[in-house]
């Protein structure tokens, strides 16, 4: 399969070093791109935690933010209702 890539700039140096004693560039992306593959393939997909957010209670009730007036009114302590 041919495809084109655009490397940054340091990768690109780093491939132009690691090329030199490997041969040719066309067998250096493919062993790399294998190494990485097989390493992905390797950690199985389930070791991190799912992201969760912590709670806080905040005390008094909370309006509606939809209702900018009431947020408002309670942001300034008036008795709203």
């Amino acid at each position: 399969m041919r495809t084109t890539l655009t490397l940054d700039d340091d990768v690109a140096a780093r491939l132009q070093r690691l090329r030199a004693p490997r041969g040719s560039q066309k067998q250096l992306i493919n062993d790399l791109l294998r190494m990485g593959m097989d390493q992905l393939e390797q950690q199985p997909a389930a070791d991190q935690a799912p992201f969760s957010t912590p709670t806080h209670r905040l005390g008094a009730r909370v309006p509606s933010l939809d209702n900018v007036a009431e947020v408002l009114a309670t942001a300034e302590a008036e008795d709203w209702r």
